[in-house]
This record gives C-alpha cells, sequence and structure tokens, in this order.
C-alpha cells in the first residue's frame, strides 16, 4: 500500500509503499530530489556507492536493529506481521520470538497450531496482552532465505487470522493504529468485506507502479 498523506504519522512518512526495495542512500536521494522533506527543503547530500553489492545481496545483520527484533527471521516477516499491532493480536513481544509468532486471547483454541503468553521481558517491559494465553501461529520454522525469495508482504497471516477470530468487531483496535501501520483506510475495508488476497494485491497495483518510475530514478545498484 502506499502511503495517503491524511495518515501520515511517526510509523509512515512519506508517499512510499510499506517496503520501498531501496538502500538508505537511494532512499535518502528521492526523498531530497522529488521535495517529499517538510517544505520541500533540500539537503546537501552526499552518497557513496558501495562496492560488490546489488539489491538481490543477501546481507544478515551482525546486531539487532531494535530490542524486538532478535534475528534474520523476524526482520524479514516484520512487514507482514506489524499488520498486528493496529489490532487485539500478540506479535510476540514479551516472548523470545518477537515478530515470528502472533496469536490472540480471542482466537479460537481449535484453530491455532500454537500458545503463548507475553510476560515481560528485556524487549517489552508491559508487553501487550501482558500475561494473557495466546492462541495463535509460530512462523520460527521458516528460513530468512526462504522469506528473502517471497519479495512480497504476505498478509495471508492478517486476511485468515481474521476470517477464524471470534469477535470481528473488536478485531481492529480502536485507536485507528491499523491505518497508521497500513498507511491507508482501504485495507481495513477491504478485509472486513472479505476481499480476497488477489483482490486486495490488484487494488495496490496503480500505486506501486507509479512508484516504481520515480524509484528507478534513484537506484544505485542492479535491482531485484
Amino acid at each position: 500500500t502506499i502511503l495517503e498523506k491524511q495518515h501520515r504519522s511517526f510509523v509512515g512518512m512519506q508517499p512510499v509503499p510499506i517496503v520501498h526495495g531501496m538502500t538508505v542512500g537511494e532512499y535518502a536521494a528521492m526523498l531530497n530530489k522529488e521535495g517529499m522533506l517538510a517544505n520541500k527543503v533540500k539537503a546537501d547530500l552526499c552518497v557513496i556507492k558501495c562496492q560488490k553489492y546489488d539489491h538481490s545481496t543477501f546481507y544478515e545483520l551482525p546486531v539487532r536493529p531494535s530490542p524486538n527484533l532478535p534475528n534474520m527471521r523476524s526482520i524479514y516477516l516484520y512487514a507482514a506481521v506489524c499488520f498486528f499491532e493496529g489490532t487485539n493480536v500478540s506479535v510476540g513481544r514479551g516472548t523470545e520470538k518477537q515478530f515470528q509468532v502472533y496469536g490472540s486471547p480471542y482466537f479460537p483454541k481449535d484453530k491455532a497450531e500454537f500458545e503463548f503468553t507475553p510476560v515481560p521481558n528485556f524487549g517489552a517491559k508491559q508487553p501487550f496482552l501482558q500475561d494473557k494465553l495466546c492462541y495463535g501461529f509460530d512462523l520460527s520454522y521458516l528460513k530468512p532465505e526462504n522469506l528473502q525469495k517471497e519479495k512480497q508482504i504476505n498478509i495471508k497471516f492478517l486476511l485468515n487470522f481474521y476470517k477464524d477470530f471470534e469477535k470481528k468487531e473488536d478485531f481492529f483496535l480502536k485507536n485507528n493504529f491499523f491505518e497508521k501501520l497500513a498507511g491507508t483506510s482501504l485495507l481495513r475495508q477491504q478485509i472486513i468485506e472479505g476481499k480476497s488476497e488477489a483482490e486486495i494485491r490488484a487494488s495496490w497495483q496503480v500505486g506501486l507502479d507509479n512508484f516504481k518510475k520515480i524509484r528507478k530514478k534513484y537506484l544505485l545498484y542492479a535491482d531485484f
């Protein structure tokens, strides 16, 4: 989804997809040249290219970029699983498998494959749904190299979980955080209406095609 300006927030500031597929240097150049910074200010920017790198290079981070992103699996799953942070679903904060599991006390136990209880830990002093037994799914068996090859956000996690959620009226949080994460109000509407994955992806295509034209101008390395 492309961020709509009315849903701009700290978790999404620019009219770009949730996953833009650019290096920090490429992204900075695009924001600068396309006038996407506040008041269209232009920075004095110098980007130094890396040697022996392209967009298909597999790079494993030597340290966790966040207390709740402990490994490469969590990083590759983050864009998909993060949608649940706008819902009554835990993404594993307060466990040792942050962003590698998801579940809720309000999900039918017989439809779940895994259960966990969030408790305070290094990454979350007061985790969402703390001390509540959550029923859901464990993705920690997935291999990072296979997730990398998918090259798209997996929205089946979200669609399937909503489909089996017992009290659908309580699935989305009332604070509209889901819209901030998605960058649009359309996705919530599509989920509630029971739209298929194919229909949802098709609705993104025009925006993605327009973004790719802009993105292409700022790529420094061979693309995916």
